[in-house]
């Protein structure tokens, strides 16, 4: 079992960066692939970013390539999502999600999700 909880959300103006954190705690962290999805209102959840268990192979959507980066500490037990450049468009719930495996675009096929945190951009 993994708990999942994410911090760091809030509003911030168009072109403004923040920076998201999902706290593990349970089983060893590296033992999980880890990823980022979003959910804004009257729209369906989408994929935006996973990374591998030691951090070599990261995914990206690509609705938010080159503006954010998806990073996590082994040692801290901690995964980031460094988000600049924000856009409006990127207002939502943002959670993130382990799997004991592999990535997956779709999220009912992780293993575990966190709670979520607001992020709201204002134009």
């Amino acid at each position: 079992q993994v708990q999942l909880v994410e911090s760091g959300g809030g509003l911030v103006q168009a072109g403004g960066s923040l920076r998201l954190s999902c706290a593990a705690s349970g089983r060893t962290f590296s033992s999980y692939v880890m990823g980022w999805f979003r959910q804004a209102p009257g729209k369906e959840r989408e994929f935006v970013a996973s990374i591998s268990k030691y951090g070599l192979t990261r995914t990206v959507a690509d609705s938010v390539k080159g503006r954010f980066t998806i990073s996590r500490d082994n040692v801290k037990n901690t995964m980031y999502l460094q988000m600049n450049s924000l856009k409006p468009e990127d207002t939502a719930v943002y959670s993130c999600v382990a799997h004991s495996d592999r990535m997956s675009y779709v999220w009912e096929n992780w293993h575990y999700w966190g709670q979520g945190t607001q992020v709201t951009v204002s134009s």
